[in-house]
């Protein structure tokens, strides 16, 4: 199926590897001209061919720096793919053992990285006629099931996407989300970030871990969500085919979320 997207623009923010990797390589094949924005770049997103800006959108003046570089280099945006999220550091824990600084971290990333690349690309965007498409996590309709700072970020994150969907959709921009459940991505397989630290925490080693996790959380399929169909989906909801899709929040998840 032809998507009708060859030729237009995106921005996609935490394109180094999975998920991000997988919109920008699909994006890609599309037809589209990418820039992918990344803390660190990597072989990988090298391969893509995409126009890569290394940029933290974690620091207050990254997200303005990497659209401007965006619109330097490939003009107006026709998308958005505000992915960058997950987390350094401890997140293995409960309420009381994150303080301030954690939780502001957390935001930071998943949240307000969002707010501020979706502010600065959003004028380019309504000259368009453009979309954007949020990365949140099934965490946030059950955010007892992760690290609490990080599943009430993506829920402001979800909440955000609604917002902006009344608000500019009558501007003729489109605005989705896209919540994953469990993905095989290095949040969770990688050993220091947070499916090794809950491993150490349970007393279990991560391979056990990840081998019990789809029956442990209801996950229909019998295993992990892999990053390509994630990004079949985000790529699909950039497609003007899609033109009636406005403020949804797809869940997939493998059928952990029962309700509704």
């Amino acid at each position: 199926m032809d998507l009708q997207l060859k030729h237009k623009t995106a921005l996609v923010t935490g394109a180094s590897r999975g998920i991000g990797l997988a919109v920008v390589e699909g994006l890609v094949a599309e037809g589209v001209r990418v820039v992918a924005v990344a803390r660190t770049v990597t072989p990988e997103l090298r391969a893509t061919g995409a126009y890569v800006v290394q940029a933290d959108l974690a620091v207050p003046d990254g997200p303005e720096r990497a659209v401007a570089a965006a619109l330097a280099e490939v003009g107006e945006l026709d998308l958005l793919v505000n992915n960058v999220g997950g987390g350094d550091g401890e997140a293995a824990g409960g309420f009381l053992e994150f303080g301030d600084e954690a939780w502001q971290q957390f935001f930071e990333l998943n949240y307000f990285a969002a707010v501020r690349t979706t502010r600065a690309a959003l004028p380019s965007l309504i000259r368009q006629g453009g979309a954007i498409v949020n990365v949140s996590s099934n965490g946030a309709r059950i955010p007892s099931a992760g690290p609490i700072p990080y599943t009430t970020a993506k829920a402001a994150l979800t909440a955000l996407g609604k917002a902006l969907a009344e608000e500019f959709g009558p501007q003729g921009v489109r605005v989705n989300t896209v919540s994953p459940g469990p993905v095989r991505t290095a949040l969770w397989v990688g050993p220091d970030q947070y499916g090794g630290q809950l491993a150490k925490k349970l007393g279990v080693s991560q391979d056990d871990l990840l081998a019990g996790l789809p029956e442990q959380t209801g996950m229909l399929t019998g295993r992990l969500i892999e990053p390509a169909e994630v990004a079949a989906l985000v790529v699909q909801l950039c497609s003007p085919l899609t033109a009636s899709i406005v403020g949804a929040d797809y869940l997939i998840d493998g059928g952990i979320i029962k309700t509704a």
